[in-house]
């Protein structure tokens, strides 16, 4: 089940939902408005590829990379 990030067009609060079921009516957390956007987001739990270049010499962190 996905995780969405919403941004409410009302009081622009930022939020994320648990979608379970389409279709469903998200609201905002702190207003209560249906007037949401979806926003663009990243994966997290790990590094961003402008943070594991400068972190790797190879250019991104990977299994078996050699720091040695």
């Amino acid at each position: 089940m996905p995780i969405y990030e919403y941004l409410c067009n009302k009081c622009k609060e930022k939020f994320e939902k648990l979608i379970i079921e389409k279709g469903n009516t998200v609201k905002c957390p702190k207003c209560g408005s249906a007037e949401v956007e979806k926003q663009f987001s990243s994966f997290s739990g790990g590094s961003s590829k402008k943070t594991a270049k400068a972190s790797c010499p190879s250019g991104g962190c990977c299994p078996g990379c050699n720091l040695n």
